[in-house]
């Protein structure tokens, strides 16, 4: 998780009780993407993922930014390069997109700031989003002449009309932490400072449910915006009939007619 030839991890990580806290931190350069911080938080998520320990994930920036995107002065030099090395290079970024939206575990994303280009695309990518009221968003690529990646098109498309979506592409302005609520983007919205707080508040709510059946949960969500009814019908057959047989169903439905509080952290723990 280290960059190289710097003794400053690109990526930190700590607990607050079952929610891992992961930071970006690149704070010069206001947490400015790297291929360390690609490799780190891909393979943080991975294990996360199998750590019973941990029930939700926070993403957040480090110096009240969260991501102002790709590194410019590295992305410049990719010119010199054959076309195959730089959709290699890309595939870091979109590895870790991937990873996010494959992570069993709730992943939240806590907003300060900036969160512009691929910064944008990781936030959005993540389960839910609690962002500052004065943070700001942009797809600013067409300002250095580049096109969208890192899925910023595929998840601003879920929320926004083509003409809406069409303008923060080809304009790059900035839209702030309120308007975005406004367009169904943000979960919870707070005071400037507050987010990662407030993150790691309803993280730990997360934390305490039936981790199996909020994967399964994640995988519906997913889906639900491009398959047809007939295959979500599917789906949800699929995993409900597995979830019906598995130990959170006998917690949760026997602590239900006992009337007490479900249980579901001793699972992990047997």
């Amino acid at each position: 998780m280290s960059t190289a030839g710097n003794a400053q991890p690109a990526l930190l990580a700590r607990r607050e009780g079952g929610v891992l806290v992961l930071t970006n931190n690149n704070e010069a350069a206001r947490n400015a993407l790297s291929p360390d911080f690609y490799l780190g938080l891909t393979e943080a998520l991975k294990t996360a993922a199998t750590d019973t320990t941990v029930g939700a994930i926070v993403l957040t920036g480090a110096g009240g930014h969260f991501c102002s995107g790709g590194d410019l002065r590295r992305i410049a030099t990719r010119r010199e390069q054959p076309i195959e090395k730089r959709r290699e290079l890309l595939e870091g970024l979109h590895d870790l997109v991937r990873a996010l939206r494959d992570c069993p575990k709730p992943v939240i994303a806590a907003v300060e700031g900036a969160a512009a280009g691929a910064g944008l695309s990781l936030a959005m990518a993540c389960d839910m989003m609690v962002v500052a009221r004065n943070a700001v968003f942009s797809v600013a690529y067409v300002k250095v002449g580049l096109s969208p990646d890192g899925g910023a098109t595929a998840f601003l498309a879920e929320h926004l009309s083509r003409q809406l979506l069409t303008e923060m592409c080809l304009t790059g302005d900035r839209v702030s932490g309120e308007r975005m609520q406004q367009l169904g983007v943000v979960n919870r919205l707070t005071e400037p400072g507050a987010a990662l707080q407030e993150a790691v508040a309803l993280g730990t709510q997360l934390a305490s449910g039936p981790l199996m059946a909020m994967g399964s949960i994640k995988q519906l969500c997913r889906a639900a915006y491009s398959q047809t009814l007939e295959a979500q019908l599917d789906m949800e057959a699929e995993l409900m009939v597995r979830a019906q047989g598995g130990d959170e169903a006998l917690e949760g439905i026997t602590a239900f007619l006992e009337k007490r509080p479900a249980d579901y952290v001793k699972i992990r723990k047997q």
